[in-house]
Formats: C-alpha cells, sequence, structure tokens
C-alpha cells in the first residue's frame, strides 16, 4: 500500500481539496479525463491536462504518465494522470481514495477501492459504497463529515452568489464545438457574448467578471455548464480558490484523520 491519496477529478472543488491535503503535508494523486470540462481553469490542477502543469496558489501539479507518479511526488509536485478507468488505483494501492468528480451520483467508487474511501457530495451513502461524505451544499451544513446516510440531494440549483442562483451560470445552449471570445477575468454586461458554439452565440444572463469558462475546442452537450459570472465583481476571486472548496477540503482532511490517515 502507498502512503498517498488518489482523488478522482480535478476540478475546482477537487483542486481545494487537493491543495489543502498538500499544504498538510499528505500526498496527492490526481486522476482526470482526456478532455475535461473544467469551467474555473484558473484555480483548477485539471488544467494540468490541458496545459502540461497548473499553479494554484504556489502549489504545481504536472501532467504525467503513471510510471512518472512516484518521482513527481518526490519532487514536491501533484500528479496529474489521464486515466478514466481509474486504473492507476489497483496498480499502486493508495490508503485513500478521494470521489471529488462531482457527478451528483456514483460513478463506480466502492468501499474495496482502499482502506479509506470518501465521497464528496450526493450520490455517496456512507457505510454503503464509501466510509465517509463530506457536504458540498453551501449554507450552514457545507463541509461536515458524515459517517452514515448521504449528503443532501442535488436541487439542481446552485448556490446564491451576490444575489443570483441559476441566472449567474452559463449554460450551452446547443451541441457543438465551443469557441470562447472572452477570457476568465473580464468583466462582462448582461447579453454579451462570451463565445460561440457552431453559429450559435453563447451570452451572459448578468453583469459581472468572467469567473469560469470551459477551454475552446471542448465538445459541449445542451444545458451543459461551461461558464460562471459572479456578480460581486472581485476579479481576484477568479484566482484563489472559493470558501466552498476550502470548507470542502477540510471537511476531507477531518474524514482522512478521523478514519486512520
Amino acid at each position: 500500500m502507498n502512503r498517498f491519496v488518489v482523488i478522482k477529478g480535478g476540478g475546482d472543488l477537487a483542486t481545494g481539496i487537493a491543495h489543502r491535503l498538500y499544504q498538510s503535508r499528505i500526498p496527492v494523486v490526481i486522476m482526470e479525463i482526456a478532455k475535461p470540462t473544467v469551467v474555473r481553469r484558473t484555480v483548477a490542477f485539471a488544467t494540468a491536462v490541458i496545459t502540461g502543469q497548473s499553479v494554484v496558489e504556489g502549489v504545481t501539479a504536472k501532467l504525467v504518465r503513471s510510471p512518472e507518479i512516484l518521482a513527481t511526488l518526490a519532487n514536491g509536485c501533484i500528479p496529474v494522470v489521464v486515466d478514466e478507468m481509474a486504473e492507476c488505483v489497483a496498480r499502486f494501492s493508495p490508503y485513500a481514495v478521494i470521489d471529488a468528480i462531482i457527478a451528483k451520483r456514483n460513478t463506480g467508487t466502492t468501499l474495496a477501492d482502499a482502506p479509506v474511501v470518501i465521497g464528496v457530495g450526493p450520490g455517496f451513502t456512507a457505510g454503503v459504497d464509501v466510509h465517509a461524505v463530506v457536504e458540498t451544499m453551501r449554507g450552514h451544513e457545507l463541509g461536515r463529515v458524515m459517517y452514515q446516510g448521504q449528503a443532501i440531494a442535488n436541487t439542481g440549483i446552485p448556490g446564491e452568489v451576490g444575489g443570483y442562483t441559476l441566472e449567474r451560470l452559463i449554460k450551452a445552449p446547443t451541441d457543438g464545438i465551443f469557441t470562447a471570445c472572452r477570457e476568465i477575468g473580464d468583466d462582462v454586461v448582461a447579453g454579451e457574448v462570451v463565445g460561440h458554439i457552431g453559429e450559435t452565440a453563447v451570452r451572459v444572463a448578468i453583469a459581472g467578471v468572467l469567473r469560469g469558462l470551459i477551454q475552446s475546442g471542448i465538445k459541449v452537450t445542451p444545458g451543459l455548464k461551461i461558464g460562471d459570472v459572479d456578480p460581486r465583481c472581485r476579479r481576484e476571486h477568479c484566482y484563489s480558490i472559493s470558501d466552498k472548496a476550502r470548507a470542502i477540503g477540510g471537511g476531507v482532511l477531518e474524514a482522512l484523520l478521523h478514519l486512520g490517515g
């Protein structure tokens, strides 16, 4: 058994977890898909899949192949591997697996994956398919660890930010290949075009700062979340881990320690 943690997913919430564990001197390996649809790319280690390297608040993650994982850990970086079938879990036998895909359902994680298995968000049952579940819903329960039962069910409505919920999301109006015409960190006004899917314009619903936008060249489907506008207009928030991700990261750290990490 290797004394490192495997995190499934490298989006902004998974990155908040990875960053907190790394800062707590817990070695972390991230598994991602070949074409991640991550929105908050500036604070996501999944971006390493696209660019080869991602630095978030001073911590570096690098895209590597499975045989390079141990050497990358020894060099003080977080390895990111493209491993859609979670093959490296069986190959390296980590002491913990954290499912932070945020798929709102369990896509294949089981108690047999590692001595400690943690599910992040809805879709898992502590004591059945994972050892612990960490709450992801904004509000009083955010970051709470459950050793029995489930997280709050997905409502389909994101937490309120600056007085807005669904309005702050940018969703694909059609299917096709997305091409951006604005950048994360840009100021936008209601109705502004931030990209195209084929000939179809993608517009924002509210004014604010473009906090997230998926990478150009990604194939999208109707209704897929592809961007995020922050009405608080704090550009620096585009480049730092969110309060939500930090709270979830704290919950995961607690669960690891509680379960014998």
